[in-house]
């Protein structure tokens, strides 16, 4: 992998890994066009990732900083006897919340019977696979969701009857979470963790709009759900890489200048998915995620019937297994 690679393919993850576009799928795409797909390449995807998380804690770092404080003072209250669940302030709930979205990642340790793989492995074997189908059907479900959520947004602002005023306020939405609030986000996550296609973000933005969140508060929530998510994978898809018979084959030069592109233009695209969401203008990410489906879609199924990659010429012994009959 070249330097000017490593540039594409961070400012790619940069800008993905935050806007409701899917950076796994869009990973995918774009190993495919270059011909860098494969196992041997998730190390430097995982490093990539790792460049969003600077990202992502940069931008957020006075709200992470006031939930490390309240975590700490919440230890304290929890030691003492004076911790009540009835009671508990935002930052309190927030972090509570965090937690239960959390514990649906552990479905992805389950083994998978008759293999020696775990549920979690599939996500390596579809990002390794050169046939884009998986991402191609999870590129459109990232656009359904985005489109549901949008229009369950809209309902629940539009002019609220006085029950919808008592319930959730004048605007017909809440900035807390309850407990299946943080459960329906977390099993999203857990989808989106697999399939590359499926935006972490904005699938699990549409369930909180769905649930009634704040647009904006469901926004923060997410990113914020995304920091021991993306930390989590780093290390363990870091243990794998370096356990593999191929080890790290990407050289650390190239590694860091991922990284650092992936951070700079993460933190850039952060700010400009809020402003799309604060502006409504969400119809263009649900459009392009509709489009880029339907035509990689297209793609894919042009390279199965001429059994090789469009792009690069190349076959493999994959290409012949799915045009076995």
């Amino acid at each position: 992998m070249t330097i000017i690679d490593a540039i594409i393919q961070g400012v790619v993850q940069g800008l993905t890994e935050f806007l409701p576009v899917s950076s796994s799928g869009h990973l995918a795409i774009t190993q495919h066009i270059t011909g860098t797909a494969g196992e041997g390449n998730l190390f430097f995807n995982v490093m990539l990732h790792v460049g969003t998380l600077v990202a992502v804690v940069a931008f957020y770092h006075k709200l992470i900083w006031s939930l490390i404080k309240e975590f700490f003072r919440m230890l304290g209250d929890i030691f003492t006897g004076k911790f009540k669940w009835s009671k508990m302030n935002y930052e309190r709930s927030l972090i509570v919340m965090l937690v239960i979205a959390l514990l649906p990642l552990f479905v992805l340790f389950i083994p998978i019977p008759g293999t020696d793989m775990k549920i979690k492995d599939l996500a390596d074997l579809f990002a390794g696979s050169q046939i884009l189908l998986i991402t191609a059907f999870a590129l459109l479900v990232t656009s359904l969701l985005l489109f549901v959520g949008d229009a369950y947004h809209k309902r629940n602002t539009a002019p609220t009857s006085k029950h919808m005023e008592r319930n959730y306020g004048n605007h017909g939405t809440r900035e807390s979470y309850t407990v299946g609030d943080a459960l329906c986000v977390g099993f999203m996550q857990v989808a989106a963790a697999l399939l590359p296609g499926l935006s972490r973000s904005g699938s699990t933005l549409a369930v909180g709009e769905m649930r009634g969140i704040d647009k904006q508060k469901a926004l923060d929530f997410t990113f914020v759900l995304g920091i021991p998510s993306i930390l989590a994978a780093a290390l363990l898809e870091g243990v794998d890489a370096i356990k593999s018979p191929e080890g790290i084959t990407v050289d650390l030069g190239t590694v860091i200048v991922g990284v650092v592109v992936s951070a700079v233009v993460g933190y850039l695209s952060i700010w400009l998915f809020k402003w799309f969401l604060k502006s409504d203008k969400m119809i263009v990410f649900i459009i392009y995620t509709a489009v880029v489906g339907v035509v990689l879609l297209v793609i894919s199924l042009l390279e199965i019937s001429k059994g090789q990659n469009l792009f690069t010429g190349q076959t493999a012994a994959l290409w012949q297994q799915v045009l076995q009959p």
